[in-house]
């Protein structure tokens, strides 16, 4: 049971750690009125692992266009925009220990474990600083069962701006739309944004005030619950400035968010409120977790009743069970898609200019050593990813030389990410981006 005092550290934490980096009103529109290309990305993490057979069309062994190949039945929904994919076998996360799952080593590059803190900062975070800058530089949301996204509404398994510095995921599509357009809101939304608001400033102006008195040992960490106060308490100023600009793209709220049948009627939601930041400008880094990170996850609204850690003990190809689990996700990957089309933005549209990264946050399958971790690329980038092929490597490179490869694209030289020269010695025969996938 959370007590009143881990409610308030959680909302505190959650709220600053979510945030990473000041927020300032003017970048919501920065894209529009600087001379850098407004690029964005989307990390799309499943749970359970993304075995190649669900993504790889029958007998593709080698590097080839997906033009006259049909996809695979769990990714069939992406047969229409072959053209934007491009799937990547062969990376590895050797050195991440998956397993269950990587936790935040899956987007960091480096070894994680259930219960144990970041070692560093991972790339959508580090993506989202390199970005032209918006309002809310990143976006986590989170999708599992309805208890464990109503008992645990925020939760940090995935992404991180430091070693020791989580970055809270949104699960509860309500408290999400609350932070994000309650101020534009009316009726009961908005009757709860302002109650909500009030209370967060007494305690932000409460913790202030007692926190000079606590031992010395103490006020640098109680110090960074009156941050997170702070960001939250500031973004709801900072959203208000914009608020006509909002409007336009607030999704519709229904009975999904208040009287969920099915857990899928949340991540539905949750799902819409990303794309709604995406295509407002409020970001331009959003990472999803379907299952959150952990062994866990549910979808009895695609009338799937197994639940959970069973999931990853079957085989994944051929499974109906999977079958309907990723084609739900390769539908969300085409909203996304859709959504970002129907946005003009300098000569083309938002999709343009973005990339979106679907892979799995432990690799190929549960338990798991990391020695195949397929991926899938949707976007060009603003034309620097080669699209509609599918890339066989040798299984040599590690995911870490991926995510090298998108700091380049977005404008950051990067011979390693998150790996030192011994490690990097150890786990990567190249250097840089692999540029098998590049322009």
């Amino acid at each position: 049971m959370l007590n009143r005092r881990k409610m308030i550290q959680g909302m505190a934490v959650g709220a600053g750690a979510a945030f990473g980096l000041p927020l300032f009103p003017e970048r919501l529109l920065a894209s529009s009125t600087s001379n850098t290309t407004p690029k964005r990305i989307v990390f799309f993490m499943q749970n359970q692992g993304f075995d190649p057979e669900t993504c790889i069309p029958e007998g593709m062994k080698r590097s080839s266009s997906l033009a006259k190949a049909k996809l695979p039945e769990p990714i069939s929904a992406l047969e229409p925009y072959k053209e934007r994919l491009h799937i990547i076998n062969g990376l590895h996360g050797l050195h991440t220990s998956p397993s269950h799952s990587a936790f935040f080593g899956a987007l960091g590059g480096y070894r994680g474990s259930d219960g144990v803190p970041p070692s560093g900062s991972t790339i959508d975070f580090e993506l989202s600083k390199v970005l032209p800058q918006t309002l809310l530089p990143h976006l986590c949301i989170g999708m599992d069962s309805i208890e464990n996204m109503t008992t645990k509404p925020t939760i940090a398994t995935l992404s991180a701006s430091g070693a020791g510095q989580p970055i809270f995921m949104h699960s509860n599509p309500n408290h999400l739309y609350q932070m994000l357009y309650g101020g534009i809101s009316t009726g009961d939304i908005r009757l709860q944004h302002e109650a909500r608001s009030n209370v967060l400033n007494q305690i932000e102006e409460l913790a202030a005030s007692k926190g000079r008195f606590l031992p010395t040992a103490d006020q640098q960490r109680y110090g960074q619950f009156v941050e997170g106060f702070k960001e939250v308490n500031g973004l709801r100023d900072r959203l208000g400035t914009v608020a006509d600009h909002l409007r336009k793209f607030a999704p519709p709220v229904d009975s999904r968010y208040t009287n969920p049948e099915f857990e899928t009627d949340w991540h539905d939601v949750l799902l819409d409120i990303g794309i709604s930041s995406l295509t407002s400008g409020i970001t331009n880094t959003l990472t999803i977790g379907s299952g959150r990170g952990e062994i866990f996850g549910a979808w009895k609204g695609l009338g799937i009743e197994q639940q959970g850690h069973n999931l990853g003990h079957m085989e994944q190809p051929g499974n109906p069970i999977w079958i309907k689990i990723r084609q739900y996700n390769s539908r969300m990957l085409v909203r996304i898609m859709k959504a970002l089309e129907s946005v003009p933005e300098g000569n083309g549209t938002m999709m343009d200019h973005t990339l979106i990264v679907y892979t799995s946050n432990n690799a190929d399958k549960q338990h798991t050593s990391g020695a195949n971790w397929p991926v899938m690329l949707l976007g060009n980038f603003d034309g620097t990813f080669k699209t509609g092929c599918f890339t066989q490597l040798d299984g040599k490179r590690p995911i870490n030389s991926l995510y090298a490869t998108i700091l380049q694209a977005a404008g950051v030289s990067c011979d390693y990410f998150n790996m030192d020269e011994k490690l990097a010695r150890k786990f990567d025969t190249g250097v840089g981006p692999i540029k098998e996938l590049l322009v």
